[in-house]
């Protein structure tokens, strides 16, 4: 199994958009989440570095700049969706990626203030 560190840049990234307020509530996530060629796409126009900020997650052992590196995604390369948050938190508590669980959780508690949920 491999081993995930938290990517600092994916976490700021989505606290950006967050308090920007460009989020979506309610989404399907396997309908939206980006797709080979949806990623593709976005890295014909945007550097590994911007690619790199979707990510909360960078895969240990992998080269940068390699889609390999970087690991749950939590926007459709726009806007951070909360259908994404909650399925990075699901994924990293199932594969036991605590560090990525707990980024993902205060993420998803800090959309949810900003939007007024709960």
């Amino acid at each position: 199994m491999a081993s995930y560190a938290v990517n600092q840049a994916g976490v700021d990234r989505a606290r950006e958009l967050i308090r920007a307020r460009q989020y979506v509530l309610d989404s399907d996530w396997g309908d939206v989440q980006p797709d080979a060629a949806a990623e593709n796409a976005y890295l014909e126009r945007h550097s590994w570095e911007e690619y790199a900020a979707w990510h909360l997650g960078l895969t240990e052992g992998a080269s940068d700049a390699t889609k390999p590196r970087y690991a749950f995604v939590h926007g459709d390369l726009r806007r951070v969706h909360r259908s994404g948050l909650i399925a990075c938190v699901y994924r990293a508590s199932e594969w036991r990626h605590k560090q990525v669980e707990l980024a993902a959780h205060d993420l998803l508690q800090e959309l949810d203030g900003v939007a007024g949920i709960g």
